[in-house]
């Protein structure tokens, strides 16, 4: 069997983000995925048997890009609000430079085509965070609340001021970004 390319795989989850950028995840069709990708249906086909197996792939591609990134290059030892402001700036500059996987993210997690392996994925990943969240709790450097309400203001707060930076409502300056942080830090901080 011959192996599969890699410039194809790439256009392919290029072609995928950028039509669900467009069109949702209900608008997406294989025909239209290996049109834009400038392949053969029949070729899309002979690299992802379906659009749910297409689509659960390129989530486990995105969140495991997302996972590297925490943490990655920042010492342990640093404070934790350092490391938390740290990974919040890392994780806003991402979602703006990887715009259409963010929005395949959103609408993914949101869909009927998240799938059982799909949330066991994601469980893992959710495990670290929980880690990071819970040991802060611990030590009382974050409010006594769920960890995961703590964790859904933190993203939340990623996802719209990343929202807010793309639509010029806020400007891409170190000052509203210390300011943005600020508002996040403020609401989980113990």
């Amino acid at each position: 069997m011959k192996p599969k390319d890699d410039d194809k795989q790439q256009a392919i989850a290029a072609a995928t983000f950028a039509l669900v950028e467009r069109v949702g995840l209900s608008g997406l069709t294989m025909a239209g995925i290996a049109r834009e990708a400038g392949i053969a249906t029949g070729t899309l086909y002979v690299y992802h048997r379906s659009k749910e197996e297409l689509l659960n792939a390129l989530y486990e591609q995105v969140k495991g890009a997302l996972v590297a990134l925490i943490d990655a290059g920042i010492d342990p030892a640093t404070p934790f609000r350092s490391r938390f402001q740290q990974n919040w700036t890392r994780l806003v500059r991402h979602r703006l430079a990887h715009y259409p996987e963010t929005v395949f993210m959103d609408q993914y997690y949101n869909s009927p085509w998240f799938s059982e392996a799909s949330r066991q994925f994601s469980a893992r990943f959710a495990s670290g965070c929980l880690g990071f969240f819970d040991q802060a709790r611990a030590q009382q450097i974050l409010k006594d609340a769920p960890t995961m309400l703590l964790i859904s203001s933190f993203f939340g707060s990623v996802r719209d001021t990343a929202n807010l930076l793309r639509s010029g409502d806020l400007p891409d300056t170190k000052a509203a970004l210390a300011q943005a942080f600020g508002v996040c830090w403020d609401g989980i901080k113990a």
